[in-house]
Formats: structure tokens, sequence, C-alpha cells
């Protein structure tokens, strides 16, 4: 699979967690950030969507911290993002 269909399949995801909060956060963050990753970065995104949503939002809120294995210059991107104002 091409990069081009990967960022496809990965922002349509980040907008399907089951979530609402989720689906904004990282369908947000996914629209600004994926299409100019390169493949290593899409591969740390890939990784980042594996993480549970509960997990994702507290460490998003400042209530934990990611594991060492879960740290990733896309995750710190993450859960530096800051949804758009509407």
């Amino acid at each position: 699979m091409d990069l081009s269909d990967r960022r496809k399949k990965l922002i349509f995801r980040a907008w399907h967690r089951g979530t609402r909060e989720m689906d904004l956060l990282l369908g947000s963050f996914a629209d600004a950030h994926v299409p100019g990753f390169d493949e290593n970065q899409i591969d740390q995104f890939e990784a980042l969507l594996t993480c549970q949503d509960p997990d994702l939002y507290d460490w998003k809120c400042e209530r934990g911290q990611p594991a060492p294995q879960d740290e990733s210059e896309v995750m710190r991107l993450f859960l530096n993002h800051r949804l758009p104002h509407a």
C-alpha cells in the first residue's frame, strides 16, 4: 500500500474511534498533520492509534503519561495539538 492510501486510511480511522471526544481530538490532529507525515511518522501514528481511548484521553488531559514504549515524536505532537477554534 502506498503512503497516500495509508494516509487516507489513518485519517479515516482517526475520525472513527467510537467516542466523539477522541474522534474530534484524533481526527483534527490527523487532518492537520498526517498529510505531511513521512513513512516513519505514519508508522508512529499507526502505533498511536493502537492505544486505548481512555489512555489517550488521560495523557491528553495530563492525568498520566504514556509508557516509554508509547513515546514518539508523533505522540508528543498529538499531546501538544490543540483543537482549532470554531
